[in-house]
């Protein structure tokens, strides 16, 4: 077969999963959102000449989801007979096409639903695991579930979630924080880990809603349960107040999940401001941009843990030179015919060529628009 192919066809889809229940972390006892009922998602499926596809996805929660697909279908059609293995070249043939509009946030957003397709469609003609594909360096990566432990569960309902997460093979527990009553976030804490026992991982996410004294305060009263880390004590980009509290605090500072782009995580890098990263694929433009910002982490050290989007993290987690975690959420379940398997506390890179995963007939009908650009 031709090593030549040429990209043919691109459709753009947006779908909303609602949740089944509204979702709230700290944000909303604080007043700063409402509790999360949907997220909206961009799916880019790219088909080349010889018939090889790719699917790839972006996601926003609350707002944003209809200016990603906006944005993507202003640009998306100039890949239209582009060989679809120049992934970075094609990267900035986008990024040019909408500069007037920067080079993060939804920009770079809408973006990175084309860029992971292409990944996916280069592995999958490779007959390989994006994980193989990038250079693995394991085949199963620590997982951590988070979606039972959100503040409208009561503590009894994170203890069962709790139960049955680890009874699945899940390995560790991450619980959110942030409540305008801290005793009530130490409550949960012990409560938790009391259940759990002190041998299963343990992490907290205040999700950004403490003030400087405040993390401090709480950092040194949470020192007792062994927390494998404290994440995102502080507003995302106050990159000197999180190096703080990583250089006075023995539990690891954890952050990044929030940052939009590459140069944005350059800072939190560059001030020392975590000890453990955690970017997120979509957020930051795709994988072309991951790995740029992953490479920069190990150069630093740093532990990576990736931020929701399992689907595409364990991949991507799998390739990083450090033993990483990776989060599971089944919230995303109901939108592919596949599942990804954990045993012992880890998740198993699937031998599936690509992502792994395919749209199923829920993610079609959950589809709101769709735009194609091609034959």
């Amino acid at each position: 077969m031709s090593t030549v192919d040429l990209i043919r066809h691109v459709k753009l889809s947006t779908a909303r999963l609602p949740l089944a229940v509204p979702i709230s972390d700290a944000k909303v006892f604080t007043g700063r959102q409402k509790p999360m009922t949907e997220v909206v998602f961009l799916f880019a499926e790219i088909t080349t000449e010889q018939g090889h596809t790719g699917l790839g996805f972006s996601y926003s929660k609350r707002a944003g989801g209809p200016a990603q697909y906006a944005h993507a279908k202003e640009v998306a059609e100039g890949i239209i007979g582009e060989d679809p293995n120049d992934i970075g070249k094609l990267y900035t043939k986008l990024l040019w096409a909408g500069a007037s509009v920067g080079r993060s946030g939804v920009a770079t957003q809408a973006l990175a639903a084309i860029d992971i397709a292409l990944y996916d469609l280069k592995a999958k003609r490779a007959g390989l695991p994006l994980a193989k594909l990038l250079g693995s360096y394991r085949d199963s990566v620590q997982t951590y579930n988070t979606s039972g432990g959100f503040l409208n569960a009561t503590l009894d309902e994170v203890k069962a979630r709790a139960t049955q997460s680890v009874e699945e093979g899940i390995g560790g527990i991450k619980i959110k924080v942030g409540l305008p009553d801290t005793k009530e976030d130490l409550r949960r804490v012990a409560g938790i880990r009391e259940h759990i026992g002190w041998d299963v991982p343990l992490m907290v996410d205040a999700n950004q809603q403490w003030d400087r004294a405040t993390a401090l305060r709480m950092g040194r009263q949470l020192e007792e349960f062994n927390l494998i880390w404290i994440e995102e004590p502080l507003d995302a980009y106050d990159f000197e107040g999180h190096a703080h509290l990583a250089q006075v605090l023995d539990t690891p500072i954890a952050t990044g999940e929030m940052l939009a782009s590459v140069a944005e995580h350059k800072g939190l890098i560059a001030a020392n401001g975590c000890d453990i990263i955690q970017p997120d694929a979509p957020r930051v433009g795709g994988i072309t941009q991951f790995l740029r910002l992953a490479a920069l982490a190990d150069e630093r050290g740093l532990g990576l843990a990736p931020h929701f989007a399992m689907e595409i993290h364990l991949h991507l987690a799998a390739a990083y030179p450090r033993e990483p975690w990776v989060e599971h959420f089944d919230w995303l379940d109901p939108l592919f015919n596949e599942r990804l398997e954990t045993k012992d506390g880890r998740m198993i890179v699937p031998d599936r060529p690509g992502l792994g995963v395919s749209l199923s007939d829920q993610a079609r009908a959950w589809t709101t628009e769709t735009a194609e650009f091609g034959a």
